[in-house]
């Protein structure tokens, strides 16, 4: 079995992406890794080559920034780094430049890999996502945020990233999943409120959100407290971002007890917990 990595960057040190941590986190169980490092402003390039692994295989592309229709410029780099995946490749792993696997989920990851190779129903592979938001404590728990998405594929070629890269389609649709216990660690929204601030600036404007940005670019630094639901986080972090957790520069605090709910959120929450169901959600995939 032959497992390729598969991920896109720009500006990764710029908007502070820990595209470094994401890259090692799937290493171990990736025979390459292909990373679209994209016309950068900064030394994303050298960050890439610092993990230095024979595995990585950088190739260089130029966004095309006339694409301000949902975010459709990172679909088209989803696209070009898995085009670039080997041939002969079964199973193709996308992650994002703000998102790391933890060490204690790559025997899971890779045993249902494994299981399902030769039962070609089996079209991705579905993860448990964790939020974190504000600083490294914290777990975003509402509705806004998606619970589960796919992150591993066949290496087949018919299959595209959809809308803004979060998940894949064939021929406009769903793919075929089995949800399995490993989890993404999301930090994109972890870090300083300066740094958010421009992440943000920059990412409205592959969405042509002109009027948000407007609102945006009047304050110095982003602020955290307007969430409507945390909670605290409980275990560990990936190894490959504890160095930036020992680094953090600024403070966020959140009173756990402020819950600013609809009824929607409400009535959400009581099936979930009754049922493990989640009414009204939106899925890339359909489960098997």
């Amino acid at each position: 079995m032959k497992i390729s990595g598969f991920t896109f960057i720009r500006n990764a040190i710029k908007y502070d992406y820990p595209i470094d941590a994401a890259i090692r986190s799937i290493l171990p169980i990736c025979d390459e890794v292909v990373v679209c490092e994209g016309n950068s402003e900064d030394e994303t390039g050298a960050l890439i080559q610092s993990v230095n692994s024979p595995k990585i295989k950088i190739i260089q592309t130029v966004w095309d920034d006339s694409l301000k229709i949902g975010g459709k410029a990172l679909a088209v780099e989803t696209d070009k780094a898995f085009d670039s995946v080997s041939e002969d490749s079964d199973w193709a792993f996308y992650i994002q430049g703000d998102e790391v696997i933890h060490e204690d989920d790559l025997d899971t990851i890779l045993d249902a890999m494994k299981k399902y190779k030769d039962d070609h129903n089996v079209e991705c592979l579905v993860f448990k996502y964790i939020h974190f938001y504000g600083n490294y404590h914290y777990v975003a728990d509402s509705r806004q945020w998606y619970r589960r998405e796919m992150r591993v594929i066949r290496n087949d070629k018919t299959i595209r990233s959809y809308r803004d890269a979060q998940g894949f389609r064939r021929n406009g649709k769903k793919l075929n999943g089995k949800l399995i216990n490993a989890c993404v660690y999301h930090y994109g929204w972890v870090k300083n409120p300066y740094l958010q601030k421009n992440k943000i600036l920059n990412f409205n404007k592959l969405y042509g959100n002109v009027k948000e940005n407007l609102v945006l670019e009047q304050v110095e630094l982003y602020d955290y407290k307007n969430i409507d639901s945390l909670r605290l986080f409980e275990g560990t972090h990936p190894i490959y971002i504890q160095e930036r957790i020992n680094a953090r520069n600024w403070d966020f605090e959140f009173d756990l007890t402020k819950k600013r709910l609809t009824l929607k959120e409400i009535f959400s929450r009581f099936v979930e917990k009754q049922t493990g169901k989640r009414p009204f959600e939106f899925t890339n995939y359909k489960l098997i």
